[in-house]
């Protein structure tokens, strides 16, 4: 049965899916670079209570974004801890699994990228996950391998499904993103992993004629297979 989610001690978010990359590039003219296929690559995202929230929670627009954006993720939970984790034995390490929308303000982020740091004020100021914790033996019916399921995932904008994928397109599986992240470093029970956003899954890469930036009153719904529904509305 879904469990309420842990405490958060940290959230680190990959880009484990091919489609978002060439998409996101593409919309600046560039080609998914040859260091993307080498290994996975995250960054620390802001886990303070206070920036994330959870499944109805109103969520604040930052007064410094005219262009407010999420993107449709699956994240895994750590739930025991542990340094130097082979992908062999990752998966007993998962608490859990649950959707994740990593809440983006796109006009800083480019800023900062184009800085050669970040993002960081970009992603700084929400975090949605939930609606609950949803454990490897209750995806058993969707899993392909360790670490990896075949999930239809969905995000739904003001009530229109605008985008979205399968978990199942990941080039890393949440095995391997663990046995990454816990090179020479310890992780702990609280730790989340964000697998990054699924192809289609944001408003960046669909373009403004097929979604117009977030704005106040909007409302964002994420469907993942076998997990349920991640629901927030922008603050008016």
């Amino acid at each position: 049965m879904p469990q309420p989610l842990p405490a958060i001690a940290s959230i680190r978010d990959f880009m484990v899916f091919e489609e978002h990359v060439r998409n996101a590039r593409a919309r600046r003219g560039a080609e998914v670079p040859a260091e993307w296929y080498e290994a996975p690559t995250f960054y620390f995202t802001n886990a303070a209570p206070s920036a994330v929230y959870g499944d109805g929670d109103v969520v604040p627009r930052p007064s410094y974004t005219t262009k407010l954006d999420v993107e449709l993720e699956l994240a895994c939970i750590i739930g025991m801890g542990g340094r130097d984790i082979a992908a062999a034995d990752a998966e007993q390490h998962i608490l859990g699994y649950t959707i994740y929308n990593d809440w983006s303000a796109r006009d800083v982020q480019r800023r900062e990228m184009a800085v050669g740091l970040g993002p960081c004020k970009a992603k700084d100021f929400a975090q949605s996950l939930g609606p609950h914790l949803v454990t490897a033996q209750e995806l058993a019916g969707w899993r392909i391998s360790p670490g990896r399921y075949e999930l239809d995932m969905d995000l739904i904008v003001n009530g229109t499904r605008i985008g979205g994928g399968n978990s199942r397109d990941m080039r890393w599986d949440f095995c391997e993103l663990i046995e990454f992240a816990s090179r020479d470093v310890e992780l702990r029970p609280g730790d989340v992993l964000g697998s990054g956003t699924v192809g289609t899954g944001c408003i960046l890469e669909l373009g403004s004629e097929i979604q117009s930036w977030l704005v106040p009153g909007d409302e964002v719904e994420m469907r993942v297979e076998g997990i349920g529904s991640l629901m927030n509305r922008v603050q008016e």
